[in-house]
């Protein structure tokens, strides 16, 4: 931590403000009614830079379509300023983080991987 009065953020602080705009994020998505369809939108992780002028908000949408993620995507940045005034009347910040939305596949990837273990079981306990 920095003892100086260095305009960056302390490693604490921005895991504090990533997680309460992660929540913020997540609650104004479904007031927006963006979560609505045969998919899971959800909000996996947000992170702000060192000045918390931007933020990168991570977002998973299992079950989408790529035509579905692409539409909610747009949406997203449609909504960007709506979504930035209200987490800017929700969270006291100095700076309200400028939001840039990118698809996060880890939880995708993870769920392949996951199928692959257990066919490989399958496979394994059938062998005995």
């Amino acid at each position: 931590m920095r003892t100086s009065s260095h305009p960056t953020a302390s490693v604490d602080r921005i895991a504090r403000v990533n997680e309460i705009l992660k929540r913020e994020i997540a609650d104004l998505i479904e007031k927006n009614g963006l979560n609505e369809g045969d998919f899971l939108l959800s909000i996996t992780k947000v992170n702000c830079s060192s000045s918390l002028k931007n933020a990168t908000v991570y977002v998973s949408m299992m079950g989408a379509s790529s035509e579905q993620e692409q539409r909610i995507l747009k949406e997203l940045l449609r909504l960007r300023p709506e979504i930035q005034r209200n987490v800017a009347k929700h969270v006291i910040l100095k700076y309200t983080p400028v939001l840039h939305f990118h698809i996060d596949r880890n939880i995708e990837a993870g769920d392949r991987v996951l199928d692959i273990i257990r066919k490989l079981e399958d496979e394994e306990n059938e062998d005995k």
